[in-house]
């Protein structure tokens, strides 16, 4: 009887993750498979004349190594002074960070560029959410948007916000972001796919549904949507995805533009360590807006399914690595019935479908920023293909025990422009 139950059990949760799967493979390719969804992606080919203006908040902890240069490049972005404002956002312990910041703008003032000051705070929670609340009153334009301390954007990204925000009629855009940096460590080029399958796809079906949890950074809002929102919640570690569902429940259309001239460019986190942080930040943040029960404000049925699953995924991406632990186990250790075993394997066939969509990502992902993919890319995937499912297992299972214990304290991501440097390789590439 239990050998029943156990068989059973198997096949049940076989099933399932591999249904899951399939369905996580069809929003991986989404906007390839639906012709009118990659239109709709793409950015417009002509902009419209500057009219809208735009508040840009940059939240910043110990990035001494980043701030100046990501502040040099929104300032100088092709679009008037006059219609940006900018504001580098810190706790008041970051003294360091604070420096490099009003050096760079004492720098700017020399130029006669006076549009970027440092807005300081110094009450708890120290973190994002609550750094980009204690800004917001500061803020007087029409839009205000969000770019991370080391984000390298494209100097035509107000244009191009500007153009689809008055020809769509729409009060929030999310614009693309990647990370370029895909050599940089054993798992970078696996971390760059799933930010670019992510961004590229995934992104378009969710926004077309109604049910999209946006990205941190390279977002636009009109500002008095935001303020009427009641800005991002301070104790929500994933406050970007919180924000997108109490959004799409506001029943405000989101736009989503993919054009891989005018992504914004990030890098990787540089150690396996931080990785690990950053993704339980992420998987602990899904956990505490599903259980702040956001997603049942959705107007429709469909709605509410799109966003449960979405943040309950970080539990099935556990389950997985457990799965594939236990399934790899039962086939070199235990005799099952052939049926059993075809089944069990079904996930890791997935796995496998999985892997060769990225093998093709990697290639037009590559092609499209002109960098360079090898057989030896691909066999380093192959190599960390099933490690980094594992990781990715174990940073979810990190997650569920410190939701289950109470922490929540943000662990940051330690950035050194690694991004830049593969930006310059491929510019000297170019030429």
């Amino acid at each position: 009887m239990m050998t029943l139950l156990l068989y059973t059990g198997l096949i049940m949760v076989s099933v399932l993750l591999t249904v899951q799967s399939a369905h996580v493979l069809y929003l991986m390719l989404y906007t390839w498979d639906q012709p009118d969804a990659e239109e709709k992606a793409r950015a417009p080919e002509e902009f419209l004349p500057p009219r809208l203006s735009f508040s840009v908040l940059l939240p910043a902890r110990h990035e001494e190594d980043v701030i100046q240069t990501t502040i040099d490049r929104v300032v100088r972005a092709h679009y008037p002074a006059d219609l940006l404002e900018v504001f580098v956002i810190c706790s008041a312990d970051d003294t360091g960070t604070i420096g490099k910041a009003e050096e760079k703008i004492a720098e700017l003032g020399r130029e006669g560029l006076h549009n970027v000051e440092v807005v300081v705070f110094d009450d708890k929670p120290i973190n994002k959410p609550h750094g980009l609340n204690a800004a917001l009153p500061h803020t007087s334009h029409d839009v205000v948007t969000i770019f991370d301390a080391e984000d390298d954007i494209h100097p035509a990204i107000f244009d191009l916000v500007n153009t689809v925000m008055i020809q769509d009629e729409v009060n929030v855009v999310q614009s693309g972001v990647q990370l370029m940096n895909y050599q940089s460590t054993w798992y970078s080029a696996l971390n760059v796919l799933e930010y670019f399958f992510w961004f590229k796809s995934r992104l378009h079906y969710h926004a077309l549904e109604g049910a999209i949890p946006l990205g941190g950074n390279t977002v636009f809002f009109q500002r008095d949507l935001l303020v009427r929102l009641g800005g991002w919640d301070d104790r929500n570690l994933t406050e970007d995805a919180d924000l997108g569902l109490r959004v799409s429940a506001a029943g405000e259309r989101v736009r989503v533009v993919y054009d891989d001239r005018y992504v914004t460019k990030e890098e990787t986190p540089p150690t396996l360590g931080h990785f690990i942080r950053q993704r339980t930040r992420w998987s602990q943040g899904f956990m505490q807006t599903l259980s702040k029960g956001t997603w049942k404000q959705m107007p429709t049925r469909k709605q509410r399914w799109l966003a449960f699953y979405v943040l309950a995924f970080p539990h099935g991406q556990a389950l997985l690595g457990l799965y594939l632990l236990v399934s790899f186990g039962m086939i070199v250790l235990l005799k099952v019935p052939v049926l059993v075993a075809l089944i069990s394997w079904l996930p890791v066939l997935m796995l496998v479908a999985h892997f060769v969509t990225s093998v093709v990502g990697l290639y037009e992902f590559t092609d499209a920023h002109g960098l360079q993919a090898t057989p030896k890319s691909v066999l380093r995937m192959a190599i960390a293909w099933y490690p980094y499912q594992l990781v990715l297992a174990y940073a979810a299972m990190r997650a569920v025990r410190r939701q289950l214990t109470g922490r929540n304290d943000w662990e940051k991501t330690q950035h050194v422009g690694a991004h830049r440097a593969q930006s310059s390789e491929a510019n000297s590439d170019v030429a």
